[in-house]
Formats: structure tokens, sequence, C-alpha cells
């Protein structure tokens, strides 16, 4: 099993928020979301250990020992942004552990830009099945289980 840890601090609102039906309507995959604190510098960590196999300024993947890929996506449209306010921590193929920071943001930045600061943590190539404990609302802190994969 593995454990996916929250990337960012904030609150919980699972995929029904995310303004955009790629994400709130599972295509990518299951998981939930969270609405960041409104802070420039914002850090966003890994959610599990492992490789990171894709790195963009606004979305990345870790692919744990177990093969388990998790996407974190910074904001919704945030590609459009072409990296303004987003700054890479990490490099792709890094070995990076759970909580190490992959990119500094400004999810007020993104607000002010018109898009949607709310971030989908994705669990790539799974079933909604393989999902236990899925934290969907309340606050959440970087770090804490976000929700188990099996």
């Amino acid at each position: 099993m593995t454990t996916v840890s929250s990337p960012l601090t904030g609150r919980a609102v699972g995929l029904d928020a995310v303004p955009d039906p790629v994400f709130s309507g599972a295509m990518v995959g299951p998981g939930t979301a969270i609405d960041p604190l409104r802070e420039p510098g914002s850090e966003a960590v890994s959610p599990v250990d492992g490789i990171l196999v894709s790195l963009h300024p606004h979305a990345f993947v870790v692919v744990d020992d177990e093969g388990h890929g998790v996407l974190t996506h910074l904001g919704v449209d945030t590609v459009q942004l072409n990296g303004e306010g987003f700054e890479l921590l990490a490099a792709k193929g890094d070995s990076v552990s759970r909580g190490q920071a992959i990119v500094r943001w400004d999810p007020v930045s993104v607000a002010a830009a018109g898009k949607s600061p709310l971030c989908p943590v994705i669990a790539l190539e799974a079933t909604a099945e393989a999902l236990t404990e899925v934290a969907d609302s309340g606050e959440i802190v970087a770090g804490a289980t976000l929700f188990n994969w099996k």
C-alpha cells in the first residue's frame, strides 16, 4: 500500500470542486484536490518517496517503488502562465523524498491571473476502488495523509 501525503497546506476539497471536467470527472485518475493557502512563495512537496518522472512549472509526477505515479497539478489552466510565478526546486529524474520541496509557486498570482489555484492530486492509472481514506474536506497540512492506495 502507498500512503500519499498532501503536497500542500490548505483545505481538502475533493475533485468535484475542480473547475475542469478532466479532473472533476476523474478522467486522469481518482484522487482529491487541495485549495492551497494563499501565500506567495508556497512550496509544493513530494507526496511520496520516489523518482520525479515528469516535471513542469505547473505540475509534477512522482513514481514510488511500487510503480504508483502521483500527479500534483498546481492550479487549473496554469500551463497558460508559461511558468510565470513558478520556480523548479528539483530536476526530472531526481530521487525525491516525501516532503521534499519540488516547486515554489504563488497561488495569489495564479488567482490574480484569473486561474483557479485548486490543486488536483491524482493517482495515475488507478481505479477509484484502489483508494481509501481520501481526504475531501477539512484543513490539511503538507505531509499529512491525503489518501491510501492499495
